[in-house]
């Protein structure tokens, strides 16, 4: 992170990594993250923080599991959401997106619980944006 101000195209082509969060800015205790993705990430749940996407480019399903069944939320760009904390979710873009993502800083990409993760999906914290 820098002190200067950025600029979300500059930042984005600091990286092509798919579903591999960069951390572009923490306020209080939140990170702002910027993320490349494509295809399916995997069902999971944070237990004791929400999840906020905002599409910047591209369209994103995410799929919800709750006591009333499945649904799924369309975001096109532009379009946001967050999901309650402990909903089990799965993001999905099948022709590709970016996200700004707001999220607990530390909070892991894949949630507390979650399937098995596929190699392309990134369990992590968020990475620094670099560039």
């Amino acid at each position: 992170m820098t002190e200067e101000p950025i600029t979300i195209s500059a930042a984005l082509a600091t990286f092509d990594a798919l579903w591999s969060p960069r951390v572009a800015a923490r306020v209080n205790d939140h990170d702002v993250r910027l993320a490349k993705v494509h295809g399916d990430h995997v069902w999971h749940a944070h237990a004791d923080t929400d999840e906020f996407f905002l599409v910047l480019e591209g369209e994103l399903l995410i799929g919800l599991r709750g006591p009333e069944g499945e649904r799924t939320v369309r975001l096109t760009a532009g379009g946001m959401f967050t999901v309650p904390r402990d909903t089990e979710h799965r993001p999905s873009a099948p022709d590709g997106a970016v996200l700004l993502l707001v999220e607990t800083s530390g909070t892991l990409s894949v949630g507390d619980r979650h399937e098995e993760v596929p190699d392309h999906v990134d369990a992590t914290t968020g990475h620094p944006l670099t560039g």
